[in-house]
C-alpha cells in the first residue's frame, strides 16, 4: 500500500523546500574568494582617477599591443573605441576629440601622446606609481620606436594598409 497523491505531494514540497534552503544556506555561508586582481589594477585604476583616456581601435595593432601590456588590468582603463564596427569610418566622441591616429593618449590637462606609450611616460604624465620596479623595459623601447618612426596608426588607414 501505496502514500496516496496528497501525501507525496507534501513530500515532495518538503524535499524542495530542504534543497532550495540547504542551497541558500550554502551560498549564503561559503566564501567569498574575489578574482586575484590583474597585475597592473591599481596602476589602471589610478590612470583613470587621473582622467588618463585612451583612444584606439580594435583593428589597430599598436592599440592591441598597449591593451596587452595592461592584460587584465585594462578592463579599469579609460578606453575609448574609435572605430565604427565596419572598420571604415570614425566615432563622433572621436572626431569631436580630433583623435587623428591611433593609439592617442589625452591626459587630464588637455596634452596629448600619440602611439604606444610606456608605463613609465604615462606614470609621468599622471603621477601615478607604477606597478612594479620591473616594468617591461621592452615597453619603453617600443613606444620610443613607435614614436620615432611614426608607427602611429592614422585614422583614416585600415587594417588592410
Amino acid at each position: 500500500m501505496g502514500m496516496s497523491k496528497t501525501g507525496k505531494a507534501w513530500l515532495w514540497t518538503i524535499v524542495a523546500v530542504l534543497i532550495i534552503g540547504g542551497g541558500i544556506t550554502w551560498l549564503a555561508t561559503r566564501p567569498s574568494t574575489p578574482p586575484p586582481p590583474g597585475q597592473y589594477d591599481d596602476f589602471a585604476k589610478c590612470l583613470t582617477e587621473k582622467k588618463a583616456t585612451f583612444y584606439g581601435a580594435f583593428w589597430c595593432s599598436h592599440c592591441q599591443n598597449q591593451k596587452k601590456e595592461f592584460g587584465d588590468s585594462m578592463k579599469y582603463v579609460t578606453y575609448v573605441e574609435c572605430s565604427t564596427a565596419d572598420g571604415k569610418n570614425q566615432t563622433q566622441i572621436c572626431k569631436d576629440n580630433k583623435i587623428e591616429g591611433y593609439p592617442t593618449w589625452v591626459f587630464a590637462d588637455g596634452s596629448r601622446q600619440d602611439g604606444e606609450v610606456s608605463f613609465e611616460k604615462l606614470a609621468e604624465k599622471t603621477g601615478c606609481t607604477l606597478p612594479s620596479a620591473n616594468t617591461n623595459q621592452t615597453n619603453s623601447a617600443n613606444s620610443n620606436q613607435s614614436n620615432t618612426n611614426g608607427a602611429v596608426m592614422n585614422a583614416n588607414q585600415s587594417t588592410n594598409q
